[in-house]
């Protein structure tokens, strides 16, 4: 019983292809489902799922979650106030010298935009409606402007401070933390802020090549057309120059440690209140729907957390947690073959889930056995954004071309699109192997704990799987205390 689990997983992928249902509806559906069968063979018995509330109480208490809706509010104001439409054009207007002013703008802008739009679908809604209009009447053909939107809407899982980073690194803390409980190491556990600080400089080598790679295929498609569109006037371009520096240096102020996300985020969303309030844009009529574009985000966020919650905790009781530890652990050769298989589970994964979900219910079942083995964890969670978002590229089926193909309502050549994606793939994959061989591209904040993981490791080779079946035996021991702790199991 111990791969139901896996299997769990499975009717997820299939029922979210078929039935395009949202996903917190899938994983508590098949849940609820599962723990029925589970129920019925014995696997487990009913008090383990009075752990629920205790669960969901204790993950909406985490101060982490309290960014997410001002994230989004500001993204949601710099698109309906429009901010973002005055960025794109002065950028586009800017880079006009270049022969791809337009497409790079367009990536500009997703650098911009990309860490408060929410997910990969929301940045793809907004690139959409500012970015292929233009790349279209720029004379682009429509798959190299679909698959430059593509690449802009993924930035934001890699670019800090990011939503995907902060929900990441909060997984990764979760899961360095089991994974020193398992194996006895004293070392500093990972935080949100030496996520942010690793994914530096991969970020930067990345935004680099994918900008000369944007120059050479765009250069002689958008030029004309971006000299003959009207010259912002003077105050566009003060609004646009002084909306990126604003954002530019909240986002810069968080990554680097000098603000939290939540007082950057709270910050940005008056100020951008205050703007739209005083230059007359922010009418009853967008704050509508302002307001009601933030609620739906932060709710699906808050719902798919809730979905989840649930669907571990029934993956857990089947014990599929232990079995994917535990196969982790033995497989031949070690940390190295550990690390590829992760990363190639995670990449498929990613064909199917957005980021959010794999952070919500693969990252806490592969990453605590995985962190058993390599004691740099910074370094995993950005192998983890990269080969992320490296997924969402992938055509046919990434994420991230299904939903430009859903978005843009252009009929788009299958093989258009991978020829105008194989060099931003090209790149990601040259990102990739750099980090892979050369760990040290990741910074480290304090290099000395990661020397003192290796040094004050007490658990040998042969005792490592022994010590992980205890401590997965003890967390679900846990578990079984919540549902007992929780007022509702009690009888009246």
């Amino acid at each position: 019983m111990a791969t139901a689990g896996l299997w769990m997983l499975a009717v997820v992928a299939v029922t979210l292809i078929a039935t395009g249902l949202p996903a917190w509806i899938v994983l508590i559906g098949v849940a609820v489902a599962f723990s029925g069968g589970g129920l019925f063979v014995g696997a487990f018995t009913l008090p383990i799922l009075t752990a629920v509330p205790a669960r969901i109480l204790g993950l909406l208490e985490n101060d982490l979650l309290q960014a997410l809706p001002l994230y989004v509010l500001m993204g949601a104001l710099l698109n309906h106030l429009p901010l973002a439409q005055t960025v794109f054009r002065a950028t586009s207007r800017a880079l006009e010298r270049s022969g791809a002013g337009t497409a790079l703008a367009g990536l500009g802008l997703g650098v911009l935009l990309a860490p408060m739009n929410g997910s990969v679908g929301a940045s793809v809604a907004t690139l959409g409606r500012t970015v292929f209009p233009r790349l279209d009447a720029a004379g682009m053909p429509a798959e190299k402007s679909a698959a430059l939107v593509c690449v802009a809407s993924t930035l934001g899982v890699v670019v800090p401070p990011s939503l995907v980073l902060i929900l990441l690194s909060d997984a990764m803390m979760r899961a360095h933390t089991e994974a020193l409980h398992l194996t006895g190491r004293a070392m500093r556990i990972i935080n949100t802020q030496d996520v942010f600080v690793g994914a530096l400089v991969p970020a930067a080598i990345l935004l680099a090549m994918y900008s000369v790679v944007t120059w050479v295929t765009c250069r002689a498609k958008t030029g004309v057309i971006a000299a003959a569109a009207p010259r912002p006037t003077a105050r566009e371009w003060a609004t646009a120059g002084a909306t990126a520096a604003f954002v530019a240096g909240l986002l810069i102020g968080v990554t680097l440690g000098y603000l939290y996300a939540v007082e950057a985020a709270a910050a940005g969303g008056v100020v951008l209140v205050l703007f739209g309030l005083a230059t007359r844009t922010l009418t009853r009529t967008v704050l509508r729907e302002v307001l009601l574009d933030t609620m739906v985000v932060t709710g699906a966020l808050f719902a798919l957390l809730v979905g989840a919650t649930v669907f571990t905790l029934i993956l857990r009781a089947y014990g599929t947690d232990r079995w994917v530890a535990a196969a982790l652990v033995e497989l031949p050769g070690g940390a190295p073959a550990a690390l590829a298989v992760v990363l190639a589970s995670l990449a498929l994964c990613a064909l199917v889930l957005d980021a959010f979900e794999m952070i919500f219910v693969v990252i806490p079942v592969v990453m605590p056995p995985l962190l058993t083995q390599i004691g740099d964890a910074t370094w995993v969670a950005v192998l983890t954004l990269l080969i992320l978002q490296a997924s969402f590229l992938a055509p046919p089926f990434g994420y991230a071309v299904l939903m430009v193909r859903n978005s843009v309502r252009r009929a788009l050549s299958a093989r258009g699109m991978a020829r105008a994606l194989a060099p931003y793939l090209a790149a990601q994959l040259a990102v990739l192997a750099l980090t892979l061989a050369w760990p040290m591209l990741v910074w480290h904040r304090n290099p000395s704990d990661l020397g003192s993981s290796t040094a004050a490791a007490s658990t040998s080779e042969d005792e490592r799987p022994r010590t992980l079946e205890q401590q997965l035996e003890r967390n679900a021991d846990d578990d079984a205390k919540d549902a007992a702790s929780d007022p509702a199991a009690k009888p009246r």
